[in-house]
């Protein structure tokens, strides 16, 4: 029996029975493309061969980790380097994923790993003038520019590395693959040719990966699946600062994040993001609020700014830079229903200071501080922080790891902290601690009204 075509969406991997012109299921125009069939399988009379089978109550030894000398890069790797890990890496076109990558191979190499460059959208000569403005040239780092995944294999196969960095997945392109580099099958393809060699010959692979504009990693999504470890490179082209996030990881936990600074000699690690993402607030002004925030395992304080003006639009506007629109929202919209505090008419500005982007639900009461601070024209007392989580009804919600928020603003100066009633405080030395049951007892008290 004939297998049928498959027909996929070179944009989201939505798959299609025929060919179309727009995809339905992102919209793209001129998207969908004819993927190769996959095989059928195995014969019903072939026999496979007997797996190894261990119960849960088995030790091994954890795998060995090689540490960088990068303290930011280690910390969102686990601890160090893995052998034979897939790691992928995405960010924004000009972030500073090739540079981040060639001074960690230029650092891994210098503490006595072999380490391999394949570059598969820079010449060489282009490779090594980065290196030579960041101060590499030197490094025994191993150079290649390359697109044949089968050259590629054949080469690190040859060649042993511990550590093979190929820039990018999306410009590399097998021969019985037919469709175009950076297509979903080529990138499929691509990526599980590559993983398969990560674990036969025990080579670390670091995949870089290109984003959509929504922010995800192109092509199909089992992609970052196939992968030990997937890192987002984040920042804002506006700001020095950059933020290498881990949202999967095998070897370490999730959600970890390393701070570095762009300058004019690279990226340099930020050992204290907390210091340097307010170095430049300005005491007791309206509008602003200090959240201390949980990034993976370390706290983080961030200043939330914001700014409420009256509109002359028929629909006042809603600004939103570094926090989820929707969060915004809902939080307006508590305020007016428990609080009765309208912003009907007025136009909100949010932003986090320092091109930081928060998504923790703990962020919620340092923003309604920031936005009734910034509509009533009162400052908060520099030396506050706040953080929990409010709900529908207007309750604020305890969140985790309290003690470590406490003793990070603490360290850094601050003598008071808001947070809802019933969070587990334990000893903050030093701190006087105001709680509050819900969002109406901190605004009466706060702001003299509720």
């Amino acid at each position: 029996m004939a297998r049928q075509k498959a027909f996929v969406c070179s944009v989201c991997g939505a798959t299609h029975p025929r060919w179309a012109g727009k995809c339905d299921a992102c919209g793209s125009w001129n998207s969908i493309v004819e993927e190769a069939p996959l095989s059928a399988g195995p014969k019903p009379t072939a026999k496979g061969r007997s797996i190894p089978i261990t119960d849960l109550a088995t030790e091994e030894a954890p795998p060995p980790r090689a540490s960088s000398g990068i303290g930011e890069l280690d910390r969102v790797l686990g601890g160090g380097l893995v052998p034979a890990s897939a790691i992928l890496v995405g960010g924004d076109p000009g972030i500073g994923k090739s540079t981040l990558l060639l001074q960690a191979a230029a650092s891994f190499a210098r503490t006595g790993l072999k380490c391999l460059y394949i570059s598969g959208e820079e010449a060489a000569a282009q490779v090594r003038m980065r290196a030579q403005r960041l101060g590499l040239q030197t490094a025994p780092v191993g150079l290649g520019a390359e697109t044949n995944l089968r050259d590629i294999l054949t080469t690190l196969d040859a060649e042993r590395p511990a550590l093979a960095i190929i820039d990018s997945i999306q410009t590399m392109w097998l021969d019985n693959v037919e469709s175009a580099p950076g297509s979903v099958s080529q990138v499929r393809a691509a990526a599980h040719e590559l993983v398969s060699f990560a674990k036969r010959r025990g080579v670390a692979v670091v995949i870089v990966g290109h984003v959509t504009k929504e922010g995800a990693i192109a092509g199909p999504r089992v992609l970052e699946h196939m992968v030990d470890t997937v890192l987002y490179f984040e920042g804002e082209r506006g700001h020095q600062f950059r933020i290498l996030r881990a949202v999967k990881n095998r070897f370490g936990p999730a959600d970890e994040i390393g701070v570095f600074e762009m300058t004019g000699d690279g990226l340099s690690e930020v050992l204290n993001p907390s210091a340097l993402f307010l170095s430049d607030r300005e005491a007791a002004t309206p509008g602003s609020a200090v959240f201390a925030g949980i990034e993976g395992t370390r706290p983080v304080l961030t200043e939330v700014q914001a700014l409420v003006a009256p509109s002359t639009l028929g629909t006042p506007r809603r600004t939103v830079v570094g926090i989820d629109s929707g969060r915004l929202g809902t939080i307006l919209a508590v305020l007016e229903a428990r609080c009765g505090i309208p912003f009907t008419g007025l136009d909100v500005f949010l932003n986090v200071a320092g091109g930081m982007r928060v998504s923790e639900p703990a962020a919620d009461l340092a923003i309604a501080a920031a936005l009734l601070s910034a509509r009533e024209d009162v400052a908060i007392p520099p030396d506050m922080v706040l953080f929990g989580e409010i709900s529908l009804s207007g309750a604020l919600r305890p969140v985790g790891q309290t003690e470590n928020r406490l003793k990070e603003a603490a360290k850094l100066g601050f003598s008071q902290a808001t947070l809802p009633a019933r969070s587990k405080a334990g000893q903050a030395e030093g701190m006087r601690l105001r709680e509050m049951a819900d969002l109406t007892a901190f605004v009466g008290e706060m702001f003299g009204a509720g």
